[in-house]
């Protein structure tokens, strides 16, 4: 179901099979304000991202990287090593961070260095979708169509 916000924006009775599209905007809506962990978007050139999360404190074991549906979810949970703090200034509590991915985008690896987590994006448009210049060729077949009807 939609907020009232995206209601009034966008009657759901002008759209018909966008329910997921729907979706994501309120999910986004819900999510705007989870700052945690920090993260950057990044373009590398042509048609690769990466994606950093701030990690600090969290081990590469207790990170969960899942791509679902088009939806790329990062999860962490750290384990209590049953340190006693006198001050704790590093968060490690438990996150959930999604990012919809557009419908070429491959997430292409991931690396793991010094708390920063980088997951490397790249859209691969199939030959099929990319522009393909077509050829005007004459053809005898053409040629004898059009002498039949002069």
């Amino acid at each position: 179901m939609t907020n009232t916000a995206t209601k009034s924006l966008f009657p759901r009775s002008a759209f018909v099979g966008f329910d997921s599209m729907f979706q994501d905007l309120d999910r986004v809506s819900r999510n705007s304000g989870d700052n945690f962990p920090p993260h950057n978007i990044i373009t590398t050139g042509g048609n690769n991202y990466l994606i950093e999360l701030a990690c600090a404190g969290f081990g590469e074991d207790e990170i969960d990287i899942v791509i679902q549906n088009r939806t790329l979810t990062v999860r962490g949970k750290h384990e209590d090593r049953g340190r006693e703090y006198i001050h704790k200034g590093i968060s490690t509590k438990k996150f959930e961070k999604q990012f919809r991915l557009s419908e070429y985008v491959e997430v292409t690896g991931a690396d793991f260095r010094n708390g920063l987590l980088a997951i490397k994006l790249e859209v691969v448009i199939p030959d099929s979708q990319k522009p393909r210049k077509i050829s005007i060729n004459s053809n005898e077949e053409t040629k004898n169509a059009e002498e039949k009807i002069v």
